[in-house]
This record gives C-alpha cells, sequence and structure tokens, in this order.
C-alpha cells in the first residue's frame, strides 16, 4: 500500500499513469474471492455498497490487473461486468502454473489471488468515502464486523 498522497501507479489503456492516492485500496472499496478450474483462477470482485460499483468498473480494468500481477506470466485476463450484482469477474488465465495437479507452489489453487488484488490502489472521491468500510465497521444488515483483513475468502 502506498503512503497517503504518494503517486500510484494505475494502469490506463495500456498505459501507466501516476495519479494521486490518499491511500485507498480495492479492500477499501470491496471483497472478493478465488476460484479455480485447471490453470485458471477466477476472481469475483463485490463492491461493498451499490454506488462503489461505478468506481470498480472504472479503476478495476483488465489493464490495470494485469499491471498490478505483473510479477506473473499470465495469459489472457478477462473482466466481466455484473451490474446486477455490483460485481466483477475477473478471469486470469494460464495463471497457476499448469493447475493444481502440475504447479510445484504453495498455492496451486490461487486462493492468495483475491487477497492481492484487494492491494490494488484505488482513487476514492471524497463524496463515496462514507461508504467504504474500514476494519470492525459492520455492514449494513450484518451482526459481525469485517475482520482486519477484510477478506472473505
Amino acid at each position: 500500500m502506498s503512503e497517503p498522497g504518494s503517486p500510484t501507479v494505475h494502469a490506463n489503456g495500456g498505459q501507466a499513469v501516476a495519479r494521486a492516492s490518499d491511500g485507498f485500496t480495492l479492500a477499501d472499496v470491496a471483497h472478493a474471492r478465488t476460484g479455480d478450474k485447471g490453470d485458471i483462477s477466477s476472481i469475483a470482485v463485490i463492491a461493498w455498497a451499490p454506488e462503489l460499483y461505478p468506481l470498480l468498473v472504472e479503476q478495476v480494468t483488465e489493464d490495470a490487473v494485469r499491471a498490478h500481477y505483473r510479477h506473473r506470466r499470465l495469459g489472457r485476463v478477462r473482466r466481466y461486468m455484473l451490474p446486477r450484482l455490483n460485481a466483477l469477474n475477473i478471469v486470469l488465465e494460464d495463471a497457476l502454473d499448469g493447475g493444481v495437479n502440475s504447479a510445484l507452489n504453495l498455492d496451486a489453487h490461487g486462493k492468495s489471488f483475491a487477497f492481492f488484488l484487494l492491494n490494488l490502489p484505488v482513487d476514492v472521491p471524497s463524496g463515496l468515502r462514507a461508504l467504504l468500510n474500514p476494519p470492525g465497521k459492520p455492514l449494513p444488515d450484518h451482526p459481525q464486523p469485517i475482520s482486519p483483513a477484510r477478506s472473505l475468502s
């Protein structure tokens, strides 16, 4: 996570663009869960509030995800928008080193991929900041506060 006020790199149409950030990450805006099938990782990203969904659409692009996972040798990155669920489905091909039966890494199912994506820096307009989910804040109609990691994976 970047320091408040430090420049953050976001992907924009294939070009890396430095933008100011107040230290917000995707975890402040959404929660995520990873699934796998063979060598494909699928990450569901769900906005904490419907009003935050347009921010996901604007900033969690295929280019931004590819740039965030640049340390991996990914194949195709696809994004499916699910507006009625206020969610995105991010599909990473060739992401699991051959899949569960072939991979020798410690996370053959790619379960940590959702948590890593939640570290993606995002810009949040001041008018939406009251909707963010800080650690310990209970969700509407949910009696338990979210853990400090804010991941439901």
